[in-house]
């Protein structure tokens, strides 16, 4: 059964090499590094749980149709499968994966008897046990000339996946490994020497800017090291722990120290708060990223920090070009040095989001634009030096300058000092006297517009009762002239009762007593009579009820605080007010039990005057046409106070009219109906009494005064 299984699987493996016979990569150059990314085929594990013997028995790869196959970043693990024919007399063909940040790479190699070989490698693999000691990922291909072998590679990693396969001589890809080598040792020459040199500027002239872009270069150069694997082969081998953790830690911290030193370098706090603000926020997502890389969540670490890196590198451009438009000529120069460094860190992005191709450009593309910024930046922070010197020597001279002035100018003053005080005296005098005399004319307009506003309170006062008035008086005067009649009738009946007692024929006069009778209709005339005096009576008391009313109302007989009840006052009030809305607006009185209260009583129903007659003339404009206009006033006890409400459903106030109506001289009224004091008044008025006076409106839905006064003053 053993030896069924065996035959079946080597024939699987001829026919897999002959289904994909056209897509076997020919090595047939010995002097030239052959790129193999659009040869091989890929297939992707979702669950992350397929083995060996589940991948080469799968039909689901898919071939790749980039040179550098691009995956971007992903939780899922990747099988590569690739065919290779050598028609070479050299049978060691050396593949290389030229992207060390990887953190998993298992390669599959056949080894004879349809057995495969597993070599590890990886940034989970300690870097002495690698096979070839190398930054990038190194395995040999042992293929007889004219045959071809089909090999298997395994690839996980949290950060960016990029597959940069390449196959060649052992020569030709030492010589391409050694002068990559040669570029990054002259790189991070660059990056020393700056450093270097910024920290002794730093020593010398104790500018924190020196020292916050030393600790910004150490990091930069540490970010390229790790990025090109130099980090795990010199600085920390042993340790896989720090190797996967770098590629997330060392960014941030590169971040940081670039937020610092832009911060410090600008001078954004005073220059650009905003831009201060940014950069602030851009360091927390910074801080984003480091909490992911500690928590083991490199998936979602990797996409921010490389989005961080985007956006906050455009952010800081925007705020140089800010600050620059300023006149503040440091940050041209380091708009210049970080737009350089801003278009490498775009191409690094777009080479990783595989919209730029993987070619040495792209490859470095960070090298290059951070080796040029920190060059520049140290050229501007040099030209910083020259600034404070030059402006040193500038205020230095400004200062003699305006000293100079300085002395000018006193002695100058000093002889126009006494005219100008003289001057000034005489105009001051000149003011006070026009202030006193328009302070004047200002009190006695103030009492005239009192006044004028009392005497309409009293005009309307005056219409009211006299209509009032009016109505008892028509009773009686109406009343006089037919009682007048009815009596003579009376006393035309009892001379008829005369003259029938000093005639001597009485049955005859009393017939024609009765029959005058009859004609004058005795019955309904005594009836009238009494009819008449009934309304004479009513118009009699309505006459005193109005007065009564009156003298309640006016309180002349009180001027000092005296205890009063206010349901009273209302009361009266509305007898006044009555021919203003009578039959024309529905007054709901919902009077509660409430105590006295210490007050002047008199002034008090002049609140309630005021603020009923508007709500009336409020309802009015409302509902002139309809008998759905309703004033409603509603007294109620609050412990140590008492409350009065005042709600009509009539036209309502807008916010900003709202906001105005306490204002002397406001008034919505037009021209010549109005002089704007009465509910300044008012307001005077609740003020004298230590109480509160609360509006409540809506346009188009109506209004409420609520009024609270104290029990006692």
């Amino acid at each position: 059964m053993k030896r069924l299984k065996l035959l079946f699987l080597f024939f699987l493996i001829i026919l897999t090499q002959k289904v994909y016979s056209n897509d076997t990569i020919v090595y047939n150059n010995e002097k030239t590094i052959q790129s193999i990314g659009n040869s091989i085929y890929l297939l992707k594990d979702e669950s992350n749980l397929l083995n060996f013997n589940d991948v080469i028995n799968s039909n689901e790869f898919e071939k790749s149709k980039d040179n550098v196959p691009n995956v971007g970043i992903s939780t899922n693990t990747f099988w590569i499968r690739f065919t290779v024919k050598n028609e070479l007399a050299n049978r060691r063909i050396l593949l290389q994966l030229q992207y060390p940040i990887l953190d998993e790479v298992v390669f599959y190699s056949p080894i004879g008897n349809n057995k495969f070989d597993s070599i590890l490698a990886g940034e989970l693999l300690p870097f002495h046990e690698r096979k070839i000691n190398n930054q990038n990922h190194l395995f040999y291909l042992d293929i007889q000339q004219g045959e071809a072998s089909t090999y298997y590679m395994k690839v996980r990693s949290g950060e960016q996946i990029q597959l940069p396969l390449l196959i060649g001589a052992q020569q030709p890809v030492y010589e391409d490994l050694i002068q990559k080598d040669l570029v990054f040792g002259l790189y991070i020459g660059i990056i020393l020497v700056m450093a270097i040199y910024n920290l002794f500027v730093y020593f010398t002239v104790r500018d924190k800017s020196y020292l916050y872009y030393v600790s910004y270069i150490v990091f930069v150069g540490l970010t390229q090291a790790v990025l090109q694997g130099y980090g795990f082969k010199y600085l920390w081998p042993n340790s896989t722990w720090l190797v996967l953790q770098s590629t997330f830690l060392i960014p941030v911290l590169n971040g940081w120290t670039a937020i610092a030193f832009v911060k410090h370098f600008l001078n954004t706090k005073e220059t650009y708060p905003l831009g201060n603000k940014i950069l602030n926020g851009i360091f927390i997502f910074y801080t984003a990223c480091f909490v992911l890389s500690i928590m083991g969540e490199f998936y979602y670490a990797q996409n921010l920090v490389q989005l961080t890196a985007m956006i906050g590198s455009l952010l800081t451009i925007y705020i140089a070009y800010k600050i620059g438009k300023q006149g503040y000529r440091p940050a041209n120069y380091f708009l210049v040095a970080w737009t350089i460094f801003l278009l490498s860190v775009v191409v690094f992005v777009l080479r990783n989001f595989n919209m730029l191709p993987y070619n040495n450009l792209t490859f470095y593309a960070l090298q290059i634009g951070s080796a040029l910024e920190v060059t520049l930046l140290s050229f501007a922070l040099a030209d910083k030096i020259n600034i404070y010197r030059k402006e040193k020597e500038e205020s230095q001279l400004e200062a003699l300058r305006i000293s100079q002035e300085n002395e000018r100018i006193i002695r100058e003053q000093n002889i126009m000092l006494e005219v100008k005080v003289e001057e000034r005296t005489h105009e001051l005098n000149l003011s006070n006297l026009e202030l006193n005399t328009a302070l004047t004319d200002l009190k006695n307009a103030q009492t005239q517009l009192v006044d004028a506003e009392k005497m309409a309170s009293l005009g309307q006062l005056t219409a009211g009762i006299a209509h009032e008035i009016n109505n008892p008086i028509n009773f009686v005067s109406s009343n006089i002239k037919p009682l007048r009649r009815d009596i003579e009738d009376i006393q035309s009946i009892i001379k008829k009762f005369e003259d029938v007692i000093a005639a001597q024929n009485i049955d005859d006069k009393f017939a024609e007593v009765r029959q005058f009778k009859k004609e004058l209709d005795y019955d309904y005339l005594t009836h009238e009579i009494d009819v008449l005096l009934k309304g004479m009576s009513d118009g009699a008391g309505r006459t005193v009820e109005i007065v009564k009313g009156l003298k309640s109302f006016s309180r002349l007989d009180e001027s000092d605080l005296k205890y009063a009840n206010i349901n009273d006052g209302i009361d009266s009030t509305l007898i006044i007010l009555s021919s203003t809305f009578r039959g024309k607006i529905n007054i709901v009185k919902e009077l509660g039990v409430i105590p006295e209260i210490e007050c002047f009583a008199g002034k008090l129903n002049q609140v309630f005057m005021n603020i009923i007659n508007n709500a009336a003339q409020a309802v009015l404009t409302t509902h002139a046409n309809d008998d759905e206009g309703k004033v409603v006033i509603r007294t109620q006890s609050n412990g140590d106070n008492v409350s009065v409400h005042i709600i009509d459903n009539g036209i309502g106030m807008t916010e900003e009219v709202r906001s105005k109506i306490f204002d002397p001289f406001f008034t919505t009224k037009k021209a010549g109906e109005g002089t704007g004091l009465g509910l300044s008044i008012v307001y005077s008025i609740i003020e004298l009494h230590k109480g509160t006076i609360e509006v409540k409106s809506e346009s188009g839905v109506g209004t409420e005064f609520i009024i609270t006064l104290p029990l006692i003053q």
